[in-house]
């Protein structure tokens, strides 16, 4: 047994207050984005938790990396047979998350998710390296494989057959769109009266502001 129950820590980096906060949550977004990223040590601060609702009724969380975000929402990529990908087919309703440890920041986003269009989808997998273009093909993901050489081999057999040929995106590789509806953003405080605010979308797209009880 491993009691954990006395793991503490003190949040004492920042505070969240509505005085200094903009009205759209996108914009809140990209300010803490590029202070975790200019303030270090979060190595990878696209990584986000992906939530879905599988088609075996329970949810299911799992680390991607976040592409691209505009003001239509938040951009990331994937094979669309994969377990997440059948899952949002089904569902489309999605939870994303990020937690910045460095500045004891995290954002949670509720919204819906939907394919990003195939020009899209097609000049980021060119952008991409040739393994990883390769690797969208070789890999079936989320199916059961016999072994790790299963799929070394199949890669040397594509690195054959692309061999000084341009990877075409293979059809069931692409994007996804989370439209946000919800955005929370939750600043670590002393005495764990975090600061929590959330944006919430209304009909006439502006965005209600609320403070959450931590």
């Amino acid at each position: 047994m491993n009691d954990l129950s006395n793991y503490r820590k003190s949040y004492e980096k920042s505070e969240l207050l509505e005085s200094n906060i903009p009205e759209d949550p996108i914009n809140l977004f990209n300010r803490w984005f590029h202070e975790v990223e200019d303030f270090g040590g979060d190595s990878e601060v696209n990584a986000m938790t992906v939530s879905t609702i599988g088609l075996d009724g329970f949810p299911k969380s799992r680390v991607v990396l976040l592409k691209k975000f505009t003001e239509e929402g938040f951009i990331f990529y994937t094979n669309y047979n994969s377990e997440k990908g059948k899952a949002i087919e089904e569902n489309a309703n999605v939870c994303l998350s990020f937690f910045w440890h460095t500045l004891e920041r995290q954002v949670i986003i509720k919204g819906i998710a939907t394919k990003t269009p195939a020009l899209t989808s097609d000049n980021y997998f060119e952008s991409r390296p040739h393994g990883s273009k390769l690797g969208a093909i070789v890999s079936n993901q989320s199916e059961v494989i016999p072994s790790r050489a299963f799929l070394e081999e199949n890669l040397k057999q594509l690195e054959g057959d692309y061999e000084g040929i341009v990877i075409p995106r293979p059809d069931h590789w692409g994007g996804f769109l989370v439209t946000p509806l919800e955005v929370e953003f939750w600043q670590g405080r002393p005495n764990r009266l975090h600061d929590r605010i959330r944006y919430k979308s209304q009909e006439d797209f502006s965005w209600k502001i609320e403070r959450l009880s931590s």
